[in-house]
């Protein structure tokens, strides 16, 4: 038996919105310490995790462990239907191949209840390895979002360069050149708008504007956004949920063909 109760059911909504783009299909696992999603998008570059702790809900009841098969465009479609204070349950009985979603209105006059039925997903669990990152940086969201948006008009490639000036976003394009330089920046009323750079090792590597877009689709989750890089590594892209978890996208870099070439 499982039952999950959000209180702040607008989460699970944004949530879905920022995964249903990059992933059509994929399992939610759920066990005593959360629920959680992991999953590669459709043309196997991009990989989402997604992680939300038991005690983010009011009431957190697994069992055992469960995996739940599900398409997060019809997942997306009946979430669409909670209104945005709304309490949200998730219901699911051992052995059942549906799973129920309940809407209850904060002043508790009005409960829907959508009933949806699981996919049977063959899904390779990838082993993230903890790294260390040679360089992390955490700025503001929105900022991220309107650079990747604003390059992205006019070429398809990013090149993030960390060095000890501050970190660097640049693209190159038929019609011309962007570079835009953040500095570090602490001196801030609000904490969710300082920009920090952790460099270890200067770093500056090459992504698809495209996954990144998709990426900043987890920005009203979070107003700031936490981005490691590593020479060898995929970058994580990570949004932290309130204070019950987190989404992290993963994207390899670029390999440049000049390097190809190279006998």
């Amino acid at each position: 038996m499982l039952e999950l109760r959000l209180v702040q059911g607008s989460l699970l909504k944004k949530v879905l919105e920022a995964v249903k783009d990059l992933v059509n299909d994929a399992n939610f696992d759920c066990s005593s310490t959360g629920f959680s999603l992991q999953a590669m998008d459709s043309s196997h570059v991009a990989l989402v995790s997604l992680l939300l702790r038991s005690e983010g809900f009011e009431h957190y009841r697994c069992d055992r462990n469960l995996s739940m098969g599900m398409n997060l465009g019809n997942m997306s479609k009946m979430l669409k239907c909670a209104g945005n204070d709304d309490i949200i349950t998730i219901k699911a009985d051992d052995g059942s191949d549906t799973v129920t979603f309940m809407f209850e209105s904060p002043t508790q006059d009005k409960i829907a209840d959508f009933e949806m039925k699981l996919m049977d997903i063959d899904s390779e669990h990838l082993g993230i390895p903890d790294a260390e990152y040679h360089s992390i940086v955490r700025m503001p969201s929105g900022e991220f979002s309107r650079i990747c948006k604003d390059l992205s008009s006019i070429g398809d490639t990013v090149v993030i360069s960390v060095t000890k000036e501050g970190v660097k976003f640049s693209t190159a394009g038929d019609i011309g050149t962007a570079n835009i330089v953040l500095r570090q920046n602490t001196t801030v009323d609000k904490p969710e708008d300082a920009i920090v750079i952790e460099m270890n090792e200067p770093v500056s590597l090459s992504f698809a504007l495209r996954y990144m877009n998709s990426f900043t689709k987890a920005t009203p989750l979070s107003e700031t956004v936490t981005i490691s890089l590593s020479s060898e590594l995929p970058v994580v892209v990570e949004y932290k949920v309130a204070e019950m978890g987190y989404i992290r996208y993963y994207l390899a870099p670029k390999i440049e063909e000049e390097e190809d070439t190279k006998p």
